[in-house]
């Protein structure tokens, strides 16, 4: 009888998003006696509804091999916009909502259209629009937190009364992006994009429109997560997403995805996310000040691209 025999270090590599993810949270549940609280649980999952999403939106550009250091400002802006109008001008919570997503539309085609079209680098369009769209959120919020405590659905967002809608609205859209990853030619082109440009162009695919529809759907995402965030405390200000960018990139590598493109997964972007969640909520529980958090997400980041490395080479002597 033929049997393969079990190649542990296959495994491990191959798996190795969940296995971090895995061995963190037993550290975590051994070291604090809250962690598994589900009041805790559920902040966790409340805190990275919003975050989730910027990872899912960053994925898909990354997918193509660009990157999107927009994202924090997306968040920041759309959420903004909504709230100044429900605040100020009365607007009702659907439109507001409407008007965030626009927001998040207009930048993610600016920064499609210069990085497919104008032949500008993502990195440096990206940071244009980050300085853009903080400055913007600047002004709409005149630099103040906007707060909209009054509205009963911003406040029924991150409810539990009502079942969390913002947790709810998560995992739909988990759910969604992994479908179009995996089922859809749409998901296997983008990949393609990143992993054999040249290979799709000659198959007389147009990829200046799957790279520009990447940005499109990062920008939608962020202004989706920017309207979960302000949610969780029914306020919106310009230092929303603040930070988001990085935390974002950090989700995918962790991931397993390559900022070179053409590889990553949207489950394996969500347990990355997750994983940064585990560090800061840990921290956290053990009274870690703030900054050194950030020293610590640094040395992840790091961390696992040389992971990222050690896989690619293991896959190619098999």
């Amino acid at each position: 009888m033929n049997t393969k025999k079990f190649d542990l270090k296959k495994f491990l590599l191959n798996n190795n998003t969940y296995v971090i993810f895995l061995v963190l949270f037993i550290i975590c549940a051994v070291l604090s006696s809250t962690f598994l609280d589900i009041a805790n649980l559920t902040n966790i999952l409340l805190q990275q509804s919003g975050p989730i999403l910027v990872a899912l939106g960053m994925l898909f550009v990354v997918l193509t091999g660009g990157i999107d250091l927009s994202v924090g400002a997306v968040t920041a802006l759309s959420s903004c916009v909504a709230y100044v109008l429900m605040r100020d001008y009365q607007v009702n919570f659907v439109l507001a909502f409407l008007a965030a997503l626009v927001m998040g539309l207009l930048i993610g085609l600016l920064n499609g259209l210069l990085v497919a079209y104008g032949g500008m680098q993502g990195f440096v369009t990206t940071l244009a629009t980050l300085s853009i769209g903080n400055g913007f959120a600047l002004i709409v919020s005149n630099g103040a937190p906007v707060r909209c405590s009054d509205v009963a659905a911003v406040s029924a967002m991150a409810s539990k009364k009502y079942g969390y809608p913002i947790i709810i609205g998560c995992a739909i859209i988990i759910v969604i992006m992994a479908f179009i990853q995996n089922y859809t030619s749409y998901g296997r082109i983008v990949i393609a994009c990143g992993s054999n440009k040249t290979a799709v162009q000659l198959a007389g695919i147009d990829v200046k429109k799957y790279v520009c529809s990447c940005y499109l759907v990062s920008g939608f995402l962020s202004a989706i997560a920017g309207m979960f965030m302000a949610s969780r405390t029914q306020t919106a200000a310009s230092t929303l997403g603040s930070g988001g960018e990085l935390n974002a990139i950090a989700a995918c590598v962790i991931g397993g995805a390559s900022l070179a493109g053409g590889k990553g997964s949207v489950i394996k972007a969500v347990i990355g996310a997750f994983t940064i969640a585990l560090i800061n909520n840990i921290m956290n529980l053990k009274g870690v000040p703030a900054y050194p958090q950030e020293i610590v997400k640094g040395l992840i980041i790091i961390a696992a691209v040389l992971l990222q490395i050690n896989t690619n080479k293991a896959e190619a002597t098999v």
